[in-house]
């Protein structure tokens, strides 16, 4: 490791990054000023080592800021532990971490990852351009983050860079042995649910219309979006936008949980021996997890179809419709439309996790030179456009769907995929297969931005 510099250097060097920080010259640096100082310095999450970062142990008061002689002992107390940090994970002991290193300490607390993955992380500290990471390296990428032990620097690696373990919307969430053993992974389990929840409300009367389309749209019935509104309003009134939204709420929880638990045991099933999944084998564990947990929750789906198609009084709630769907039709009218849903998982997961992994690395190679983090703002754009993508290419198989488990009010519908495909291109020819697409798009934007937004505070409420 290079020698350390003199006391007199290093209270110089830290006397100007107080002059830095202390953007209104009150000769004190707090909690927003630091913010702000982590978001121009550094990557990472700024709420987090802002509100962790000013308790140094003097005694001084977080909200009034540190003056020079507290930020001063503050850093001091911060570069001893990531002295110590360093030193742990500098498993050889000559001054530098490298790639191998990186991957051994992953796999110290259950993550692995694979050589690219580490050259990333390694990639977003090297200032020398040597691919290893020294002393003065490590001490000025880490020195303002609030960093107690080796589980935060490993979290703060794997969630503030980008790491292909678990970002697209179509593959669950995976999490460290550390995560389980805490039971950090429930909590952001719960974080997803209620901002998928509050992202779905929002967006009903979206939703709906789109259903309400599927079904109804035809060349002599050419429903547009105001019309198709007024129409639901004049029927039902204001409050019938949101029809079906409540079991569409409730089948997350059940949905998530299915999908996060046959996710882990088709990982471990494709990974044999292999320190981690690449790209395709990610999609194809991701895509079995999702048909394994559409298998099990589909009869809600159809529920929630009927459900938003309804007209006012013809059922008094989910458990009379349930009622009568098995009265009426059997237990097999459960799973109307089970094949085109569970086929269109396979282009949906596809597409959308290959646009999404795609964009994002052209616009590191393109864009990102100093660091591997692109930005929340980049991650929403690329989600948006990929999972704009998987809906296009997926579209025709999810109105089949929705047409068939719908069949009870379409009348005359025939109940096979081939027979309502044959049907729709006869009757509408191709463009039938893509009624109902604009409101599935206009839906996309603002459910991303609210699940994003209510997912962060949920995250900080639980702790997470």
């Amino acid at each position: 490791m290079r020698g350390g510099p003199g006391e007199a250097e290093r209270r110089q060097r830290w006397g100007r990054l107080f002059e830095e920080l202390d953007r209104n010259k009150d000769g004190r640096v707090d909690v927003q000023e630091l913010r702000q100082g982590l978001a121009r310095l550094s990557g990472g999450d700024p709420d987090r080592a802002a509100q962790q970062g000013l308790s140094p142990e003097g005694g001084a008061d977080p909200d009034g800021g540190l003056d020079l002689e507290e930020f001063t002992q503050y850093l001091q107390e911060r570069e001893q532990r990531l002295l110590l940090l360093f030193h742990s994970l500098d498993r050889n002991q000559d001054g530098q971490i490298d790639v191998s290193e990186i991957q051994q300490s992953f796999r110290a607390l259950g993550i692995s990852i694979s050589l690219e993955q580490a050259q990333k992380i390694l990639h977003s500290m090297d200032r020398d351009g040597t691919m290893t990471i020294d002393w003065q390296e490590w001490r000025d990428h880490f020195l303002l983050h609030s960093l107690e032990n080796m589980e935060d620097v490993l979290y703060f690696w794997k969630h503030s860079t980008v790491l292909d373990i678990g970002e697209c919307l179509t593959i669950p969430d995976e999490f460290s042995e550390q995560e389980k053993l805490t039971g950090m992974w429930w909590k952001q389990l719960v974080a997803g649910a209620v901002a998928g929840a509050v992202s779905r409300t929002g967006t009903a009367p979206l939703d709906r219309l789109k259903v309400f389309m599927q079904v109804h749209s035809s060349k002599t019935n050419q429903l547009n979006i105001l019309g198709g509104l007024r129409n639901m309003i004049k029927e039902g009134g204001a409050s019938s936008l949101w029809r079906g939204n409540g079991i569409n709420v409730l089948k997350i929880a059940p949905e998530s949980a299915i999908k996060f638990m046959a996710y882990e045991q088709f990982k471990r099933a494709i990974r044999g021996q292999q320190e981690t999944l690449h790209v395709q084998e990610r999609f194809v564990a991701g895509s079995l997890a999702g048909a394994t947990a559409q298998t099990i929750i589909y009869p809600m789906e159809v529920l929630k179809t009927r459900l938003t198609l309804r007209r006012t009084g013809q059922y008094k709630g989910l458990l009379d419709c349930a009622w009568r769907i098995m009265e009426r039709e059997g237990p097999r009218a459960f799973y109307h439309g089970y094949l085109p849903n569970v086929l269109g998982i396979i282009p949906y997961a596809g597409i959308d996790l290959a646009v999404y992994e795609t964009l994002k690395n052209r616009w590191l190679q393109q864009y990102s030179h100093d660091s591997a983090d692109p930005g929340i703002l980049v991650l929403l754009a690329c989600g948006t456009i990929s999972s704009t993508c998987g809906q296009i290419a997926s579209y025709p198989l999810a109105l089949v769907r929705t047409r068939m488990q719908a069949q009870d009010t379409v009348e005359g519908s025939n109940p096979t995929m081939c027979g309502v495909f044959q049907r729709i291109l006869a009757q509408q020819g191709w463009p039938g297969l893509y009624r109902g697409m604009t409101p599935t798009l206009l839906k996309v934007p603002p459910a991303g931005g609210i699940s994003y937004v209510v997912y962060e505070a949920m995250k900080k409420t639980l702790g997470v």
